[in-house]
């Protein structure tokens, strides 16, 4: 039986029964589904493999069998216990609602997660289809050995930093810029973001101190309570990115991140979430090594009626962006925040190529489009102690090069139900000069995430519920 007809309302009559030996439940050290002998922490009933606690052997989920994520699970426990998860395409993993069910892959450890645009990997809530929400489950942390600057300058060497992810997640961070932790490949998270504490909602997908060595393509979250992505430091790079409905922020970087991203979608729903990307350094120390300076390319950035800001640059963050959109947002189309932010971009004379928005189209209902007045930084008396040297609307109108301000004409954008974010014929998104930041990125001749094939289709989702 494949997963896609198994009912959820069977799966959730098994996860009523408890793991006592009058249950029926087979053991693990001596249950063997057919695939392999499953390890301590993991139980199947039938279709349905329970998971919990952690897990440091190696073992493989699937596409036959319904897993379900009960409490925290965590795979390989930091301590030199590595084990890798395997998911085969198509497989469904649950989130248990009632016990604020997600998944951690910690340091040392990888997933391999590798499903394909007709059978995608879908981490979804326990609750019937139907009845799913925001906030039903937790949502998939990913933490590695590569640098993040939370430390701050309690340590002089990135290899020395090691920091407590959010919601009881584990430790990351390190030295390893290349660390590998894995491969996520046509996997969707959806209905994530459970409040795990008074402080801490769960991110869809948490990138904490994720290494270059990992594969990040094609991945979709969807309507989750927190922020869509975010990225704690690390040097991950993702390409084929869907962040749709997100409660909070849809893109999310801090604390020193410094990977690339091409082709990427953030679509806000209306009355609900904030910025299409909010962008931090770090806010205890604008100025903290290594800086947040990611590269992107072909973003497009989707605000609704009572949206925020599409970018929000800040805390000191450095960034080159070049062949984005970001049109909608109600706030700003976008805005750079915090003296440090643009003293970071700024030479005395012109920009130093440290945070640069090229070549991209804008086209907002808010006026003015960008903020225009000039940014100060204030003592702890409200004295202005620093200025700015540019506006935010100086630095997209004038400082950067190939920037438009027009209606970059996408077919359905706002659709929240049936959206498409592909231009239309005479768009003048199409036929701009092709990417030019070379190695990881492709070179296209069009600004915004789609051109003429549309890499979303058959194996995303827009279900409200």
């Amino acid at each position: 039986m494949r997963i896609e007809v198994i009912s959820l309302a069977a799966l959730l009559a098994l996860t009523a029964c408890t793991d006592s030996d009058t249950d029926g439940t087979d053991t693990m050290d001596t249950m063997d589904t057919g695939m392999t002998i499953l390890p301590e922490g993991v139980s199947c009933e039938g279709t349905v493999c329970r998971v919990s606690g952690t897990i440091t052997e190696s073992f493989t989920m699937d596409a036959d069998h319904a897993w379900l994520l009960q409490g925290g699970v965590f795979i390989g426990d930091d301590n030199g216990n590595d084990a890798v998860l395997t998911i085969e395409p198509g497989t469904t993993v649950y989130g248990e609602t009632s016990t604020d069910g997600f998944l951690v892959i910690s340091r040392g450890s990888k997933i391999m997660a590798e499903g394909t645009a007709e059978a995608p990997i879908v981490f979804t809530s326990s609750k019937e289809e139907g009845s799913r929400a925001t906030g039903d489950w937790g949502g998939l942390m990913i933490n590695g050995r590569a640098p993040t600057n939370a430390c701050g300058d309690s340590v002089t060497d990135p290899a020395d930093c090691s920091v407590e992810g959010e919601g009881g997640s584990g430790q990351y961070g390190g030295g390893d810029v290349n660390d590998d932790s894995g491969v996520l490949k046509y996997v969707r998270v959806e209905f994530g973001g459970t409040l795990i504490n008074d402080t801490n909602e769960v991110n869809g997908i948490a990138f904490q101190g994720v290494g270059a060595g990992t594969t990040v393509d094609y991945i979709q979250v969807h309507q989750n309570a927190d922020d869509g992505i975010e990225f704690f430091g690390g040097t991950v790079n993702v390409k084929h990115v869907l962040l749709t409905g997100a409660g909070d922020d849809l893109m999310d970087w801090t604390d020193g991140w410094q990977g690339k991203a091409q082709f990427v979608i953030a679509q806000n729903y209306e009355g609900v979430g904030d910025n299409g990307i909010e962008a931090d350094n770090n806010g205890d120390g604008n100025n903290f090594e290594p800086r947040s300076a990611p590269m992107i390319a072909n973003i497009t950035l989707i605000g609704m009626g009572t949206s925020d800001i599409g970018m929000l640059l800040r805390e000191g963050t450095a960034a080159n962006i070049t062949h984005a959109i970001s049109m909608g947002w109600n706030d700003w189309c976008m805005d750079i925040d915090h003296v440090p932010t643009f003293d970071n971009a700024w030479d005395g004379e012109g920009l130093n190529g440290e945070l640069t928005v090229e070549n991209s189209f804008f086209d907002c209902p808010a006026t003015p489009m960008f903020n225009a007045v000039p940014d100060v930084q204030l003592d702890e008396s409200d004295n202005v102690i620093a200025t700015a040297p540019f506006t935010t609307d100086d630095f997209v109108r004038n400082l950067n090069v190939g920037n438009q301000f027009v209606d970059p004409m996408l077919e359905d954008a706002f659709n929240e139900l049936s959206p498409n974010f592909a231009p239309k014929s005479g768009s003048p998104v199409l036929g701009v000069d092709a990417v030019d930041f070379g190695g990881f990125f492709e070179a296209v001749d069009y600004a915004g995430a789609i051109g003429a094939d549309d890499w979303t289709a058959g194996w995303t989702t827009s279900a409200a519920n």
